[in-house]
C-alpha cells in the first residue's frame, strides 16, 4: 500500500474539482497536522535497555557472599520446579544427538541454555527467558525502618 503524499492529495483534489485556494488550504492543513504528529514522535526518549536480575530471599543469611549467576526460565504452573534441571538435561541430550549437537555437543547447563534451540526446550515443557546468565542478588527480605516480621535478630537494615 502506498503512503499518502501531498502530491497525491493535490492530484485527487484537482480530479474532483476543488478550487486552487481550497486545495492550497487543504495541503497547508495536512502539512500542519503531520508536522504536529512528527514533532510528538521525535520527543520520545530512546527505549531503556533492560536486563533480568534474579533476587533470592535469604533472611537467614545461608547463601555465600560470592557472586552467583543463574538463568531465568519458566515451566507450567502445575509442574514441580524440582523437575526443571531434568528438563534442561533432556533437552541437552536431544540436542547432542542432532547433527549440530554431534559437531559441538553441550556439556554444561550453561552451554545447553545458550546453544539449544527454544523448540527443543519447549518440547520438554521449559521456556528459557535468558540465554546468558544473570546476576543473582541476595536480600534479607525486609524493608528497612519497618517492623520486622522475622524477629529482631534478623534486622540488617539493608540487602546484603
Amino acid at each position: 500500500m502506498n503512503k499518502l503524499t501531498i502530491e497525491l492529495v493535490e492530484q485527487a483534489s484537482k480530479q474532483i474539482g476543488i478550487s486552487d485556494e481550497q486545495r492550497r488550504n487543504l495541503v497547508s492543513m495536512i502539512c500542519d497536522m503531520t508536522a504536529d504528529e512528527n514533532d510528538g514522535a521525535e520527543e520520545k526518549p530512546p527505549a531503556v535497555k533492560k536486563q533480568f536480575v534474579i533476587l533470592v530471599s535469604d533472611p537467614a543469611g545461608v547463601l555465600t557472599r560470592h557472586d552467583l549467576v543463574g538463568w531465568v526460565g519458566q515451566i507450567a504452573e502445575n509442574e514441580s520446579p524440582a523437575t526443571t534441571q531434568d528438563r534442561i538435561h533432556q533437552a541437552a541430550y536431544d540436542f547432542n544427538v542432532t547433527k549440530r549437537g554431534r559437531l559441538c555437543p553441550v556439556q554444561t547447563v550453561g552451554e545447553a541454555i545458550e546453544n539449544v534451540k527454544s523448540k527443543q526446550f519447549k518440547e520438554h515443557g521449559i521456556w528459557i527467558k535468558t540465554k546468558e546468565p544473570v546476576l543473582v542478588l541476595r536480600t534479607n527480605n525486609e524493608i528497612p525502618k519497618t517492623d520486622s516480621l522475622l524477629g529482631d535478630n534478623n534486622r540488617g537494615g539493608s540487602a546484603s
